[in-house]
């Protein structure tokens, strides 16, 4: 029993990764597509490994897979904030803004400066 639901929650992990890399393909703009990235593929990665943790018997398999979720979760979304902030910094690749673009502002500020 602990097998099937260790097998359903990979596979539910794997079809989050499938979004992540339907959501790359299909957005339009590269903040949208990294966003789609990070999120989806961070969630989809920790549940495939949960239920691999689950399906296993051994301890030793166990934590090492908790600990690759762990490392996931906490370098993911750094790497996402520096890959965008790199791109919004970047001349020359579209980046939409919808909102207040406070970033913005704040380098105009620093260079008047």
């Amino acid at each position: 029993m602990l097998d099937l639901v260790g097998q359903a929650v990979a596979l539910v992990g794997t079809l989050f990764t499938l979004l992540a890399a339907v959501g790359v393909v299909r957005f339009p703009d590269v903040l949208a597509r990294m966003h789609a990235l990070t999120k989806a593929s961070t969630v989809g990665l920790v549940l495939a490994l949960v239920g691999a943790a689950i399906a296993l018997d051994s301890t030793n398999d166990r934590t090492s897979l908790l600990l690759a979720c762990a490392l996931q979760i906490l370098s993911m979304p750094v790497a996402a904030h520096l890959m965008s902030r790199s791109t919004y910094m970047a001349g020359g690749i579209e980046s939409r803004v919808d909102a207040v673009d406070e970033l913005a502002e704040d380098m105009a500020r620093d260079q008047s400066a």
